[in-house]
């Protein structure tokens, strides 16, 4: 016969040969008897040999019977299998994701952002990504990434940008320095010192921003010396290179030899971000999105 074999015959056939009664089988089927026995014919029909040996007393399985049991019990597992993978992509619980940060996110709330998403999402295979503002924006152009915890970033078309949080500044300074013992420092002090900063490759927003309340006091740091990394540019700080200004985050990492001081004076601040490009994304980027943006209302 042309007729194919459906997996509904395979479900009737399976039910018939465990309970090696047509009765019980239509009733765990939720069928009539009579059309559960039309479908199991038919299913003789297809393949050409009978199934079960049936009497007024006892139905039981044939050697064709015996044999597609188990191949018919394998194809539903793997076809119950296949279903449940693809519903677990679309609700994108398996897959791979990219995210890129800066690493002073790290000194945030990322790491409980990343713990959230591992602890709901075990079989995502989760690529991270550390580098610059810059480089992430790079990233997500490139579509080598597909979200990224930034800081400050400078707009990009096509990408969308929400912040998570914001914090303060604070003076980085030597313990040598003549206002090191001070609660709180004006950013108009730090007129005559050298500046270690950041270059601004890293992030021409993030850079100007950090520079910008030094201008509402009629100056411009001197930058002295770049560094790629806080820890650097602490330990550079603290052998008396220069001073720093730094999110308030960094000061979780400060070494004995430099002191992280408030500022007063100002009200410009940082922004740690969540960028992904602009509209409908896969929802395995749409649940990391999901708990970035719920970590900005705690």
């Amino acid at each position: 016969m042309d007729e194919d074999l459906e997996l509904r015959h395979l479900r009737y056939f399976i039910a018939v040969a465990e309970e090696l009664h047509f009765g019980r089988a239509a009733s765990r089927l939720h069928l009539s008897q009579p059309p559960l026995s039309q479908q199991i014919r038919k299913m003789e029909e297809i393949l050409g040999y009978a199934l079960f040996v049936r009497t007024s007393r006892s139905v039981e399985l044939t050697s064709a019977g015996k044999a597609l049991l188990e191949r018919a019990r394998r194809t539903l597992r793997i076809v119950q299998r296949d279903i449940d993978e693809t519903r677990s992509i679309g609700n994108g619980e398996v897959g791979a994701i990219n995210i890129g940060f800066v690493s002073s996110a790290m000194l945030t709330t990322l790491p409980e952002i990343l713990r959230t998403y591992r602890e709901g999402h075990p079989n995502v295979q989760l690529h991270l990504h550390e580098g610059f503002t810059s480089q992430m924006m790079e990233g997500m152009e490139n579509g080598t990434l597909d979200a990224v915890i930034l800081r400050d970033s400078d707009p990009v078309a096509g990408i969308e940008i929400r912040s998570i949080f914001t914090e303060p500044y604070l003076a980085v300074l030597p313990v040598t320095h003549k206002c090191a013992a001070h609660k709180t420092i004006s950013p108009g002090v730090l007129r005559n010192d050298p500046f270690v900063l950041y270059p601004r490759t890293a992030g021409s927003r993030a850079f100007e921003k950090s520079l910008s309340m030094f201008e509402e006091h009629g100056f411009r740091p001197q930058i002295a010396q770049e560094a790629s990394h806080w820890l650097t540019i602490l330990r550079l700080v603290g052998a008396g290179l220069g001073v720093s200004i730094a999110p308030a985050c960094v000061k979780q990492i400060a070494f004995p030899d430099v002191v992280c001081l408030p500022l007063r004076n100002t009200k410009v601040v940082s922004e740690i971000e969540l960028g992904k490009v602009a509209g409908p994304v896969r929802p395995i980027v749409d649940r990391f999105v999901k708990i970035a943006m719920a970590a900005s209302i705690r």
